[in-house]
């Protein structure tokens, strides 16, 4: 396991789209705990995709204080209601604004052993997915703020 450099500000590699994942193999599982530790490292992140690590393939990971979600391939299958809160991004660190999001979202996915699975989440939750997936298509949260 390593921590991996957080990629920030105009990289060309945070606006492109990240390919799915073929096959869950060894490589795989070790970017995934690539991305849980440098999570675990930054301190103040509670969300990773993998292309802020340099890697266009669609992962991402997700720990808002309720044990580590790893989702690969992530799609999103229903969402409903709205919020709208302040967002952050650890690839743009001194950016930070009032998006829309979803209040409610469900979403498959593949854990690290290549099963599906489904993932439902609320508030703070709903909003870090829609975020994550937003990185896998190369989607930034700056592209989403609103004035109010």
């Amino acid at each position: 396991m390593a921590i991996r450099k957080i990629r920030t500000g105009d990289d060309p590699v945070l606006r492109k789209i990240s390919r799915p994942v073929e096959e869950v193999n060894d490589r795989i599982i070790q970017i995934i705990d690539d991305m849980v530790d440098t999570l675990h490292n930054i301190g103040n992140g509670i969300g990773l995709a993998a292309p802020q690590i340099g890697i266009l393939r669609r992962i991402i990971v997700i720990d808002i204080g309720e044990g580590i979600i790893e989702l690969i391939n992530p799609e999103i299958l229903e969402e409903r209601g709205s919020q709208i809160d302040i967002e952050g991004c650890l690839s743009l660190p001194d950016r930070s604004g009032n998006v829309e999001r979803p209040f409610y979202v469900k979403v498959k996915g593949l854990n690290r052993k290549g099963e599906e699975v489904i993932i439902e989440g609320e508030d703070i939750l709903a909003r870090v997915l829609c975020h994550e997936i937003d990185h896998l298509n190369g989607i930034l949260f700056i592209d989403k703020i609103i004035e109010e």
